[in-house]
């Protein structure tokens, strides 16, 4: 018997499926819990990822100004690396301040305010949602180039890896971290030991990848202007996207958390930086010249070791690290969405973990959401490019911003070169995010410009939903002592049976006070049944009234709806219960043999009327020959 007497103002426990967060960092659910390098393998694959895209974003805006604009990779790149360096030195402050994780709204909200903090945590979800439909499109792009025939099918290749990376993430956060460590490790390692063996080349050992295809570097440029220089820097600092999930997802990590979590920090920028860097002096090196159909980190394999199996190795690792970057936003976003439910911004279930510490409800709606995107996207990177990295911009800056005050107000040693370090990286920061949303606007920018406000206005309405309810029940204060009322239990019954005896003697011992009603409707067939029943019942004598509700229509709650709201009214001081008597299957395919009357009756009073609402189940135990449902009464 499930008693559902409304919903619940804070979080809920679901017993034998989920419980709400379990702050300490020790005991059993430790082990379900990150270390320094499993957090690096389950957060840093966006981060990692970027370095196929971002180094291309800067060679393509460059290549607009020739050779000499080419030049300038290094230069970029380095202001690139600075501005990550930064962003790890700020996101480690985060996270020692803000053990409990949410990164950006975290900050945002103690000290810009909880609408600041809104805003980050939308810039956030948007980013996190589209870093999943990115990699996977990336990542099946891939696939798809190297195996042309299966273009026609990518929608479905990126749902499939989609399940895939879901399903691995509902095993937990540790398992995941487990099943991408070797996917990492390959990738990271193929990447530096190409840097190390180009860093060794004169001139590059192959052009066969770039062979035949049309070079796309522009001619007759003398000069590079600073607007070029800007919109490369936005371009090349989508490769600083997955920075912050570290900070987002401190409680995932085992104790002592926030040191683990800033080490993992400090690899990810360390590995970040020196694969960004390492890959524009080689570029600068070998002269590359970007070509249409072919990727600058190919070409580089290729220059680097040749076109042998090495060359193959990089383009598998890629491809399969790109695929599964969307992991980054399954550790960081259902974190972040439980202390946004947390704070009432977002429905309460987001707050409930699972018993291997998963944010199930997180995984499965960030799941759902993405393979809409993929599904209205067609599976096409391009499509979803340019709505990328606008969201991470403007989270970076409100938390730059937000780290700028605290410093302000703890004011510790150094503090003036901590504040200014994070003005500076704000600065960056936002002049990325406007050149970024300016540049991409016409392309598909503008979504994300008013995606933004219509979330923050959705964290607002539910944050007033849930006050209001607290205003209601009063939730913290000491109530009035418990009082004895006059209880009185209406009980629906469509004719005689062992479930109607189980359901009146539940009733008896329920209530005070016990009513059996049914209703009838105007026709032969149903005057005879209703005739039939009180004919039986009379017999049976159980010692209850029998009430015929008597209903124009076919209607079957709302007679009954209307007689407890009249029982209410005319009995203000008892407390009306409906006990709902219903068969539960020995199997489950046989529920679709129910007429259901119980939920219509069920949905009818809860809407209409303040009754409590019992369900009685009455489970019915397989057999060679189960007993028909609603089986009638029949006299001895």
């Amino acid at each position: 018997m499930a008693i559902h007497v409304g919903e619940p103002t804070a979080v809920a426990q679901e017993p034998g499926q989920e419980e709400p967060p379990d702050t300490s960092a020790t005991g059993a659910g430790d082990r379900h819990r990150l270390t320094a390098l499993q957090g690096l393998a389950a957060l840093s694959l966006d981060a990692m990822a970027s370095v196929a895209y971002g180094p291309e974003s800067i060679v393509l805006v460059l290549a607009a100004a020739g050779a000499y604009g080419m030049g300038f990779t290094l230069p970029v790149t380095l202001a690139i690396a600075a501005l990550l360096a930064v962003l790890v030195a700020s996101y480690r402050q985060v996270i020692a301040a803000f053990p409990d994780g949410g990164g950006s709204y975290a900050v945002a909200e103690r000290y810009l305010g909880r609408r600041a903090g809104l805003v980050a945590a939308a810039s956030l979800i948007l980013d996190y949602v589209l870093n999943v439909a990115v990699s996977v499109t990336a990542g099946v792009a891939a696939l798809t180039s190297a195996f042309p025939g299966l273009h026609g099918e990518r929608v479905w290749i990126c749902l499939a890896v989609l399940l895939l990376v879901t399903a691995v993430n509902l095993r937990g956060v540790v398992d995941s971290a487990k099943a991408f460590l070797v996917p990492t490790a390959l990738f990271v390692g193929s990447i530096l030991a190409m840097i190390s063996v180009g860093l060794f080349r004169d001139g590059p050992v192959s052009t066969a990848s770039a062979a035949g295809h049309a070079s796309a570097l522009g001619e007759g440029a003398t000069a590079v202007g600073a607007l070029l220089l800007l919109k490369a820097f936005a371009a090349g600092c989508s490769a600083l996207t997955g920075v912050e999930a570290v900070a987002n997802a401190v409680p995932s990590f085992r104790a002592p958390a926030a040191r683990r979590a800033q080490r993992t920090e400090v690899a990810l920028g360390a590995l970040l930086g020196v694969m960004l860097i390492g890959l524009s002096i080689l570029i600068g090196r070998f002269h590359l010249q970007p070509v249409e159909g072919v990727t600058v980190l190919a070409q580089l394999a290729d220059a680097s070791f040749g076109h042998t199996a090495a060359f193959y190795v990089v383009q598998f690792a890629t491809m399969v690290l790109l695929a599964l970057a969307a992991n980054t936003s399954f550790g960081g976003l259902p974190v972040l969405m439980g202390l946004l439910a947390r704070d009432n911004h977002l429905p309460h279930v987001f707050a409930l973990k699972a018993d291997r510490q998963v944010h199930r409800h997180g995984v499965v709606w960030l799941a759902f959401v993405s393979a809409a995107l993929l599904v209205l996207s067609g599976g096409d990177t391009n499509t979803l490019v340019p709505l990328f990295a606008i969201g991470v911009f403007v989270g970076f800056t409100i938390c730059q911003v937000g780290m700028v005050r605290h410093w302000y107000g703890q004011r510790p040693k150094g503090w003036r070169t901590k504040a200014a370090l994070n003005g500076f990286g704000a600065l960056l920061t936002g002049v990325s995010a406007v050149v970024v949303t300016a540049t991409k606007f016409t392309e598909g920018a503008w979504l994300i410009v008013l995606a933004l406000p219509l979330i923050v206005l959705a964290f607002e309405k539910i944050h007033r939903a849930y006050g209001e309810i607290g205003e209601r029940l009063e939730p913290g204060r000491v109530p009035q002592p418990p009082h004895r009322s006059h209880s009185l239990v209406v009980v629906p019954v469509s004719g005689l049976s062992r479930l109607t005896c189980q359901a009146l003697t539940a009733a008896r011992s329920l209530g005070d006070e016990v009513l059996a009603v049914t209703v009838s409707h105007p026709t032969v067939e149903d005057r005879r049944t209703a005739e039939a029943l009180r004919r039986d019942w009379e017999l049976w004598k159980p010692g209850v009234d029998l009430i015929e509700l008597s209903s124009e229509t076919r209607s079957l709650g709302r007679p009954v709806a209307a007689y407890v709201r009249t029982l209410a009214r005319t009995q203000p001081d008892a407390q009306v219960t409906v006990l709902i008597p219903e068969t539960e299957p020995a199997r489950l395919w046989q529920r679709l043999l129910q007429n259901q009357r119980g939920s219509v009756v069920a949905h009818a009073v809860r809407r209409d009327t303040d009754a409590v609402i019992c369900r009685l189940r009455f489970r019915i135990v397989a057999k060679a020959e189960p007993p028909l449902l609603d089986a009638p009464f029949t006299r001895s």
